[in-house]
């Protein structure tokens, strides 16, 4: 049986997912990309996951570095969202950032950052499935999470 694409979309589209940036730096330029597709995948050891297109080409310059760092969003950075959603600008001009104990760029106003070390990559169709494993963490107070559902950013009530 053959799903319709746009049906498929608008199903999965139901499910409210958080919003992260995936960053790293590879051959001394820093690379990133919006994702949605972002979960916990292992307390013991402590291990993440995300999926993105294997088309991309700041997700395949941070697969070859083999590390990386997740910038969970908060509610006021869907402008960070956008900037990181597009291909071909320079994603970090005016953008502030620092770089994180993997070198790959950790962004101001960010509600967690979590550093990485590239464990395992799958195949996932059109996506990569990536498994990092977890070297470092930390998380701010007091913000609300940037969240995508339907096709829309929205907010925590």
């Amino acid at each position: 049986m053959r799903v319709d694409e746009r049906l498929f979309r608008d199903t999965v589209g139901r499910f409210a997912s958080g919003i992260v940036i995936v960053t790293g730096v590879h051959d001394g330029t820093p690379r990133g990309m919006t994702c949605q597709s972002f979960a916990s995948l292992s307390t013991e050891p402590p291990q993440v996951l995300f999926c993105l297109a294997r088309s991309s080409a700041s997700w395949r310059g941070i697969r070859d570095s083999g590390r990386f760092s997740i910038n969970v969003l908060a509610d006021d950075q869907q402008w960070l969202s956008d900037r990181f959603a597009r291909t071909g600008a320079d994603k970090f001009d005016n953008v502030a950032w620092q770089p994180g104990e993997n070198g790959a760029p950790l962004f101001e106003g960010c509600l967690a950052h979590i550093e990485c070390d590239l464990r395992t990559v799958y195949d996932g169709g059109d996506h990569d499935i990536a498994v990092g494993s977890v070297r470092s963490v930390r998380s701010a107070v007091g913000s609300s999470p940037l969240l995508y559902f339907r096709g829309s950013y929205a907010g925590v009530r």
